[in-house]
């Protein structure tokens, strides 16, 4: 959250008396009947005196005279002085409490801010590996398992069972044994709110989970194991922060591919998914998303790579 700006007390002689009253009946409604926290009261303050101050600028000297216009003229003037999106839609929240409170109380006869919208955050995706990275990163992992150590033989199943199910880190360390259907190859996953789903892999990932059924996790049993299916070098179930260093190891002995952790892998399975022909419907259900608009975000990475490429290889691109 951005530093919030001085509050009405704090500049006074900035903003006319009215101003400075109301922000003073704001304040005992934020901490009286909201029971708001002191941080959070303080950043309602800070941008609310701010909101204020500019709609004096604009010639508002009373708040029953405050429209969308002003609203409007505010956020795009933290826009021209790059403020973030982030906090001009924290500060556009912040403005619709404000008009609706004014509103209820009688102090303005309609509420301005109901109409007014905020603007959409970036939806961003981090860097996602090339087919060819991702094969070297498992076969970095499976050099390294040549050595015979039960560790080494979990982290490769680890990493293709990631890369071939796009499951989420939390959802891998949550696997019991049962969860692994063989003879299907797929596996049941329970992902957030206990929601259950089951994720097909493939055979370089069948193979791995086999060696590691066999060879691997009964050298690291130990009297807590339980059911989980990946265990630590104590014989525990392995914990998340393990499985992100093991990927963040594995990727820096990939000449030249991105800094990812695990859920850098699981945008990357869906991106080689859809890149491969996968509908979206399909992934998102793979995925366990629960709107098919988190899933279509895929669809910008691929849409970025056909353009390049097309740039690339068009003579007249």
């Amino acid at each position: 959250m951005s530093k919030p700006e001085a509050s009405a007390q704090d500049r006074g002689e900035d903003l006319p008396e009215s101003f400075v009253r109301l922000l003073g009946d704001y304040e005992r409604h934020l901490v009286s009947e909201r029971d708001l926290a002191p941080h959070t009261v303080r950043a309602y303050l800070g941008d609310i005196a701010g909101l204020l101050d500019h709609c004096q600028r604009l010639g508002v000297s009373d708040v029953a005279d405050l429209d969308l216009r002003a609203l409007r003229s505010w956020l795009a003037r933290l826009q021209t002085t790059g403020r973030s999106r982030t906090t001009i839609a924290r500060r556009a929240t912040a403005a619709r409490v404000f008009t609706a409170w004014l509103h209820r109380t009688g102090r303005l006869p309609t509420d301005p801010g109901a109409a007014l919208g905020s603007p959409k955050k970036h939806k961003t995706l981090p860097p996602v590996l090339r087919a060819d990275e991702a094969e070297a990163l498992i076969r970095s992992a499976a050099d390294l398992a040549d050595d015979g150590t039960p560790v080494g033989v979990r982290d490769v199943a680890m990493l293709e069972l990631l890369y071939a199910t796009g499951i989420r880190v939390g959802e891998l360390v949550g696997l019991d044994i049962d969860d692994v259907d063989d003879e299907r190859r797929v596996v049941r996953v329970f992902g957030k709110g206990r929601k259950e789903r089951s994720v097909p892999y493939g055979t370089p990932a069948g193979r791995a989970i086999d060696r590691w059924l066999t060879a691997g996790r009964p050298r690291l049993l130990a009297a807590g194991s339980g059911p989980a299916l990946f265990l630590g070098v104590r014989g525990r179930r392995i914990d998340q922060r393990a499985v992100r260093d093991l990927v963040h190891r594995r990727i820096a002995d990939v000449p030249g591919a991105p800094d990812i952790g695990p859920h850098g892998l699981r945008h990357t399975a869906a991106t080689h998914l859809l890149e491969g022909g996968a509908d979206l419907r399909s992934v998102q259900e793979l995925l366990g998303h629960a709107s098919l608009a988190t899933t279509q975000l895929y669809t910008h990475v691929t849409t970025d790579r056909l353009r390049k490429a097309y740039q690339q290889a068009h003579p007249r691109a």
